[in-house]
C-alpha cells in the first residue's frame, strides 16, 4: 500500500514537471523513491508564508510528501532526525546535478575472419596387395701366385653376378602368394687348366612359388613349388666331359604343408620357415649317358658321367617323402647381414640337405664384399673317400650391389 501511494504522489510530480517542461538531471527525486521519511523542511514549507524552495519541482515533491504525512501517517517509517543520527546526509545529492562520467575507450580491433578451408579433393585408392623388391650383386676376386711361390698354388682370377627378384601378393586378410626367383653365374679361369680358358664356377636358375591360407597369426596352410637348374655347361679342369648342363638336372619339389613366418630378434631376423610333410620331389636330366656319332655310340670324351641318381636308360626319377625349406635374414647390424637357405628332402631310402650361407658387409652403399659358405649332403652320387656324401663348397668377393 505504501509503494502504491509513493508510486502515486511520483506520478503527479512527474507530470507537473513535464507539464511545465522541465527535465531536472538531479537528486530531487530521490526522496519519492526511498523509504518515506518525515523531513522537517517539508513541513516548514508548508506552513512558512514565503515558500523558500529553489524550484517548482522541489516545491511539487514537498507538497506531495506532505499529502501523504496528513493522509497516511502510518507510513511514514523515520524522521528526518532520526535519519541523521544514524549519518549524515550528503548535500551534493540534493544540491548538485548527477551526471554520468562515460569513459571513451578505443574501439577494439575486429576479430579476424575465420580461415575459409580449402576444398579437399579425396581420392580413394585401390589397397596395393602387390609388393616388388630386389636386390643384385656383381663381384670379383682375384688370386696371384708366382711360378716359384715355396707353398705353390696357381694364379686365378673369377667373377660372380647375383639377381634376386620378389613378387608378393597379400589380400591383408588371409591369402598370400609368394614368388621369388633367383640367378646367379660365375666364372673363373686359371693358368693350370689347358683345356677350358673360362668355366662356371657358380651357377644357378631357382624360382620358388608359395600360396597360403592363414591358419593362425604367423601360420599358413601352404602349397609350395620348388623347381631348379642351371645356365651353362659344368666342367672340371682339363676335363672336356660336360658334368651338368641346362635342365641336366632339373629339380622340381611340390609340398603341401605348413608355413611359419619368422619376426624374431625385434623383427632383426625375418624370413620363412616350410614344413611340408607331403611332397613330391621330380628329377629330369636331358643329357644321355652316351652320344652318338653316325648313329654309333662312343664314349671318347663325349659322355655325361653324372646321372644323378638316375638309371643309365632313364631320364627322369620320381620320389615320394617329406621336405622342409627356411629362408632367413638376420640384418647384425647397418653393415652386417647373414642370408641363410636351408633345403632338405627325404624319400626315407635316399637324402638330399642344402644349407646355403651368405655373409654381407656393406662397405659403401654401392660397395660390399660377401662369403659364401655352401655345405651339401646328397648319397644319391658316387661316395668320396674323404668326404663320403658331403660337399661343400665356399667363395668370398669384393665388388658392386644394388638394392631396389
Amino acid at each position: 500500500m505504501k509503494k502504491v501511494v509513493l508510486s502515486i504522489a511520483a506520478a503527479c510530480v512527474l507530470s507537473t514537471a513535464a507539464a511545465q517542461e522541465s527535465s531536472p538531471a538531479n537528486g530531487h527525486y530521490y526522496r519519492l523513491f526511498a523509504p518515506l521519511t518525515f523531513y522537517h523542511s517539508v513541513a516548514d514549507g508548508q506552513l512558512s508564508i514565503a515558500s523558500e524552495s529553489p524550484d517548482e519541482v522541489s516545491q511539487a515533491i514537498d507538497a506531495a510528501l506532505m499529502r501523504v504525512y496528513l493522509t497516511r501517517p502510518d507510513l511514514v517509517e523515520v524522521t528526518e532526525t532520526e535519519q541523521q543520527q544514524s549519518g549524515s546526509l550528503r548535500k551534493d545529492i540534493i544540491d548538485l546535478p548527477l551526471v554520468q562520467e562515460v569513459e571513451i575507450v578505443e574501439q577494439a580491433a575486429p576479430l579476424p575472419d575465420a580461415p575459409q578451408a580449402d576444398p579437399v579433393e579425396v581420392n580413394v585408392e585401390k589397397p596395393k596387395f602387390w609388393t616388388r623388391k630386389g636386390d643384385g650383386y656383381l663381384q670379383f676376386m682375384q688370386n696371384y701366385v708366382s711360378g716359384n711361390w715355396y707353398k705353390g698354388g696357381e694364379s686365378n682370377y673369377s667373377a660372380v653376378g647375383s639377381l634376386t627378384l620378389e613378387a608378393n601378393y597379400d589380400n591383408k586378410q588371409k591369402w598370400k602368394w609368394e614368388n621369388k626367383l633367383e640367378m646367379k653365374l660365375g666364372f673363373q679361369t686359371s693358368r693350370t687348366d689347358s683345356v677350358h680358358r673360362f668355366k662356371a664356377n657358380e651357377d644357378l636358375f631357382r624360382y620358388t612359388g608359395k600360396v597360403g591360407l592363414q591358419a593362425a597369426k604367423n601360420w599358413y596352410y601352404t602349397l609350395q613349388v620348388l623347381a631348379y637348374t642351371q645356365f651353362a655347361r659344368g666342367f672340371k679342369s682339363n676335363d672336356i666331359r660336360t658334368f651338368s648342363d641346362f635342365m641336366s638336372p632339373l629339380n622340381v619339389s611340390i609340398g603341401l604343408g605348413m608355413d611359419y613366418k619368422v619376426e624374431w630378434l625385434d623383427k632383426k631376423l625375418t624370413g620363412t620357415i616350410n614344413l611340408s610333410p607331403i611332397a613330391v620331389n621330380y628329377r629330369y636330366v636331358d643329357r644321355s649317358l652316351f652320344r652318338k656319332k653316325n648313329d654309333q655310340a662312343t664314349t671318347d670324351y663325349d659322355w655325361f658321367p653324372t646321372r644323378y641318381g638316375i638309371d643309365a636308360d632313364k631320364h627322369h626319377l620320381t620320389d615320394l617323402g617329406s621336405q622342409v625349406t627356411a629362408s632367413l635374414t638376420w640384418k647384425i647390424n647397418d653393415v652386417v647381414s647373414w642370408k641363410t637357405r636351408l633345403y632338405g628332402f627325404t624319400s626315407y631310402h635316399r637324402a638330399e640337405l642344402e644349407w646355403e650361407n651368405t655373409f654381407a658387409l656393406r662397405v659403401s652403399k654401392y660397395i660390399s664384399a660377401n662369403l659364401f659358405l655352401f655345405p651339401r649332403f646328397d648319397d644319391s652320387n658316387k661316395w668320396d673317400d674323404k668326404l663320403g656324401y658331403w660337399q661343400f663348397k665356399e667363395y668370398s668377393s669384393l665388388g658392386f650391389s644394388y638394392s631396389f
